[in-house]
């Protein structure tokens, strides 16, 4: 047996809970939907709180436990709450450079070698920091962890629904001169049911991709299908979130037509309260149907997980074959917003390392 999948028994088609969590644990892994406010290591804040003067827990397990979101929450406001702590951390340029960093770091021990972060740049001007230097910080961490880890790391700039349109094209037009130091992608995200009209900010879509960012943006942790429908009227490359797409077959056959990816996050849809269980997670169902699908935590620390966790849920829980669940992390390198001299090599890489397990290529 391979030493990758350890040596208590089991096949690849059906592995012993050990053997499974060494095979997902070995794994060259790639994540496409992870934010960084969302992954802020408790010890951080604390010292961030300290040094910021910032209202928040003085000691460790007060903290890690209020960084961590409702285990389910009500809807998607609750869970969007639970982000107000680590934005007020997260206001001067230093602050987004180590977070980043370390959020690089943290991906590294989970075995990814290719990562998107997005984040919202215009939620880190409270305190007078510009858009241009909070852009500048987040790049410089990144490539700080990069250097340090060897993980491949591309950026996404964050508009929010609830902002202005004018102000979203004005950041989409900074964050485009950014390209060549690693922000590659521009997204929406934000409150759904009090801002569904992602179509208010095409203008800003537009600015971005004239200055040559993929597209991407959040829709579906409110709405169903109908919100997903509701992007696709801005032809993005990829949506976060969506899993509801499943309720709809035509939805399905459309985005199958596009092209057009899902970035699906189990425990965070979980926590959102838009799917019942973690287990009814339409994650198989969808790529069965041959809906083009991506696995992300979205926020370690909010949603208190790790994308070692979340491939393990997907076969345990979700359904998954160890087959279905490399293709997809394979497939994320396809969908991934980096140029060919980035993702060729990585693509011989995890092809070299699936290579010695024949069973995951297997169907």
């Amino acid at each position: 047996m391979d030493e990758r999948l350890g040596r208590d028994g089991g096949s690849v088609g059906s592995l012993s809970p050990r053997s499974l969590r060494r095979l997902v644990e070995a794994m060259p892994k790639a994540e496409l939907h992870l934010h960084l406010d969302g992954a802020v290591l408790p010890a951080t804040a604390l010292d961030l709180a300290r040094t910021r003067g910032v209202d928040a827990p003085r000691d460790f397990a007060t903290m890690a436990a209020t960084l961590v979101a409702p285990m389910p929450c009500r809807d998607q406001d609750q869970l969007l709450d639970a982000f107000d702590l680590p934005v007020a951390l997260l206001q001067d340029a230093e602050a987004l450079e180590r977070v980043a960093r370390e959020l690089v770091s943290l991906e590294a021990a989970t075995g990814v070698r290719y990562a998107e972060i997005r984040w919202a740049p215009a939620l880190h001007t409270e305190r007078g920091l510009s858009l241009d230097d909070g852009i500048a910080a987040v790049c410089a961490g990144a490539a700080a962890g990069s250097a340090a880890t060897g993980v491949v790391v591309r950026l996404i700039c964050t508009a929010m629904r609830s902002d202005e349109p004018a102000g979203n094209v004005a950041l989409a037009e900074v964050a485009a001169r950014f390209r060549d130091r690693g922000l590659t992608g521009f997204d929406l995200a934000g409150r759904e049911e009090r801002y569904p009209d992602a179509g208010a900010h095409r203008r800003a879509f537009e600015a971005a991709r004239a200055g040559g960012l993929h597209i991407t943006l959040h829709a579906g942790e409110w709405g169903g299908a109908a919100q997903v429908r509701r992007a696709l009227a801005l032809d993005p490359e990829r949506i976060a979130h969506g899993p509801g797409t499943i309720d709809d077959p035509g939805l399905i056959a459309e985005l199958r037509s596009r092209g057009v990816v899902l970035d699906l996050t189990p425990t965070s849809n979980w926590q959102a309260g838009i799917v019942p269980s973690i287990d009814a997670h339409p994650l198989a169902r969808l790529h069965r149907a041959g809906v083009s699908v991506t696995l992300s935590t979205d926020d370690p620390t909010v949603s208190d997980v790790r994308l070692t966790d979340e491939y393990e849920s997907a076969v345990a829980r979700i359904g998954l074959t160890p087959a279905e669940l490399w293709a997809i992390d394979r497939r994320a390198l396809d969908v991934a917003f980096a140029g060919e001299d980035v993702l060729a090599p990585l693509r011989a890489e995890f092809d070299a390392w699936s290579a010695g397990i024949p069973e995951l290529v297997a169907g």
